[in-house]
């Protein structure tokens, strides 16, 4: 069987034996460049388990190669080349972690984090004998997250952020703008924030980050090897700019009433005002410095309705040319591959939906009479996103909403009589219900149309939006125990099989439950 251990480590082999790990337990005199990481540790460890280690024995960490296993493909959000490769030895006599690079030992560390609370009992954790040489698949790995259809604040965003580095995914992506607020501070447009934030779905309170509050985020995620990716969708989604400052929108403002409490718009900011570019500049002269970790900035791109198709390729090609001019490199969804790239851009996929399918579908959903057509000509286009990127030299990051949109319903059932009722009401049911079993039964190369190689992908990223989600507790219930698998498929080689991931997902349970994180208890997994 395999160790419990998410993503499946390359490399394991397991002995006769056991190593004991008691709170006399602890680092042996970490380097001075591992100290901080050695700190976080321990204090990860004493959240996750319980267990905290008093001691200065057992444990030791240093600076070494690990390239038994290759190298990794892709790029990272932070534009580093960053080798996370490490390795993880427990003997009878004590445990050994090494890597070549500070992430690279904090990412075995991480691994035996879960070796400690999956074999934790009694205050005491009994690991068995093991080698664990490892590294990731793919250096983007990540989570794009809605924090606009309902406003999420700082302290959940840490926990998410918390979930992120304990499956080794180094990307936050935040989704910080769309037509139901604003979530970022803009000086140069004050009512952005004072107007523009008011607001979520419905009658969601919503809320904006301070610039001070978006530090301690950023410092938060980087103190963990997380890179976070600001959003400013455009030249869609921005009802909330045109709320803040209507002299930016159009004359008339269109449209289309969902049912839910929220409505399709159908106003884009217009390329051939001097206006729209003054905008655009002031918010990546506010935002870019904010983020300064982050080599990318996300323009979004997307669902354009009722734009035509030389405006939107006007507006892509000159919003990206702002950013670059700016030092940024730049990232959006996968519409934006109908305009002229750079071959260093990269491109989310994200639309892999059939929609002649999905309309004859008798088991969705109907959207409404007078969206359908909007949303079948938008669909229709999409199939030809990704091999036009491609056709570009430019990467794409694979987040297609058949395996990575973590808004789709749970099909699994749950053992916990309150998360059944939450279950009838979260997620987009026009999408369908996704099992946990499903979410790994894929393989980001060889189950995506066009894409024949590991070298034409940046990464993956999940997504959560938020349309059904109302509390934290529904966020983390759509997150877990998916995130697990979604790190799976951009850390791990090939092949995971159900049963053997079933095995190794059980057990991450003992962490979240003392983190007092909500999870999907789902009757398809062992979670004792």
């Amino acid at each position: 069987m395999s160790l419990p251990v998410i993503p499946a480590p390359i490399s394991e082999t397991t002995a006769d034996g056991t190593f004991t790990i008691t709170t006399a337990s602890g680092i042996d005199a970490p380097p001075p460049e591992l100290a901080g990481l050695t700190a976080r540790f321990t204090e990860d460890v004493q959240l996750d388990t319980g267990l905290t280690l008093t001691g200065s024995s057992g444990i030791t960490v240093t600076l070494g190669a690990a390239d038994e296993v290759a190298p990794v493909a892709g790029l990272r959000a932070d534009g580093a080349e960053v080798d996370e490769r490490h390795g993880v030895e427990i003997s009878s006599e004590g445990i050994r972690v090494w890597g070549p690079t500070p992430e690279a030992v904090y990412r075995g560390l991480t691994t035996l984090r879960q070796l400690i609370s999956a074999y934790l009992k009694d205050g005491t954790a009994v690991l068995p004998v093991a080698r664990i040489v490892d590294g990731p698949r793919f250096g983007w790995r990540g989570l794009s997250l809605d924090v606009v259809r309902t406003f999420h604040g700082p302290e959940d965003v840490r926990r998410v952020i918390d979930m992120l580095a304990l499956y080794k995914l180094n990307v936050l992506h935040l989704h910080l703008t769309d037509d139901q607020g604003w979530r970022i501070e803009v000086p140069a447009r004050p009512l952005l924030t004072e107007v523009g934030a008011a607001g979520a779905i419905g009658d969601r309170p919503g809320g904006y980050y301070t610039r001070a509050e978006l530090a301690e985020l950023v410092q938060y995620a980087a103190d963990r090897y997380v890179t976070v990716v600001p959003e400013i969708d455009m030249p869609g989604h921005t009802s909330a700019v045109f709320k803040a400052y209507p002299s930016l929108g159009p004359d008339e403002i269109r449209s289309v009433d969902l049912g839910n409490g929220d409505s399709l718009q159908l106003n884009t900011l217009d390329p051939g005002r001097d206006e729209t570019w003054a905008f655009v500049q002031d918010v990546l002269d506010a935002v870019i410095p904010q983020f300064p970790q982050t080599a990318y900035v996300h323009i979004g791109g997307d669902e354009t309705w009722g734009m035509s198709d030389e405006d939107h390729v006007a507006f892509v090609e000159k919003a990206a040319a702002l950013v670059r001019a700016r030092g940024k490199k730049v990232v959006g969804w996968q519409e934006i591959a109908r305009a002229d790239l750079d071959s260093a851009d990269v491109v989310q996929y994200w639309l892999d939906l059939d929609v002649d399918s999905m309309v004859q579908n008798p088991d969705l959903p109907t959207p409404p009479e007078d969206l359908l057509p909007i949303l079948v000509e938008g669909l229709r286009k999409a199939k030809y996103d990704a091999p036009k990127a491609l056709e570009q030299g430019t990467k794409l990051i694979v987040s297609p909403v058949t395996w990575l949109y973590f808004d789709r319903p749970h099909a699994d059932a749950s053992s916990d009589p309150d998360q059944e009722e939450a279950r009838k009401r979260l997620g987009l049911e026009f999408y369908g219900a996704a099992s946990i079993e499903h979410g790994v039964s894929w393989d980001p190369v060889d189950s995506l149309p066009g894409v024949d190689s590991a070298d034409q992908i940046a990464g993956i990223e999940a997504a959560i939006w938020c349309e059904s989600i109302i509390t934290p507790e529904d966020l983390e219930l759509m997150l877990l125990p998916r995130l697990p698998g979604a790190a799976e498929k951009a850390w791990s080689r090939p092949g995971t099989e159900w049963a053997d991931y079933a095995s190794r997902l059980g057990p991450q349970s003992a962490s979240w439950r003392n983190r007092a994180w909500t999870w999907l208890q789902s009757t398809e997994v062992d979670w004792a």
